[in-house]
């Protein structure tokens, strides 16, 4: 080949990738990168197989304990996916066996109602935010206005 055809060839080749580049630079622009929703108590959402419902949230004594209906999914470590976010900080929901009686504990396909306890004595704060984070899914419960006096 001619030096003239390579050259054009590298122009052509340097332009197609400026245009690709472009293009996702767009599509990247167009996204902003929060895909959670929400939600409220009484609202029901799906994170990959597993469906909740958030029925109520009490906190009392230093705890807060939030009951659930969730299911559609057999998983004996589900309560990791489950995460209360209070005044900026993460809190991990409590075991089973710490938790006491109605603490949810594996989760199976049939649908169950059960709670999640949070230990939230050394959080200070009114906000209170219950995370669910499975597989790509994130979704979030506003908890904040069950806790105001």
């Amino acid at each position: 080949m001619r030096t003239r055809t390579l050259l054009l060839l590298a122009i052509f080749c340097g332009l197609a990738i400026l245009v690709a580049g472009g293009v996702q630079l767009l599509r990247l622009a167009g996204d902003d990168g929060d895909t959670a929703e929400n939600l409220s108590v009484g609202d029901t959402a799906r994170a990959g197989d597993l469906s909740v419902t958030v029925i109520d949230a009490v906190e009392d004594d230093g705890l807060m304990r939030v009951t659930v209906r969730l299911g559609g999914v057999d998983d004996p470590s589900g309560l990791d996916d489950f995460q209360l976010i209070v005044s900026g900080a993460r809190v991990e929901p409590l075991g089973a066996v710490q938790a006491g009686e109605g603490a949810c504990a594996a989760f199976t396909m049939a649908e169950q109602t059960c709670d999640l306890v949070f230990g939230t004595a050394d959080n200070a704060g009114r906000a209170r935010v219950l995370l669910l984070l499975r597989g790509e899914d994130r979704v979030r419960w506003d908890l904040a206005r069950l806790t105001e006096g």
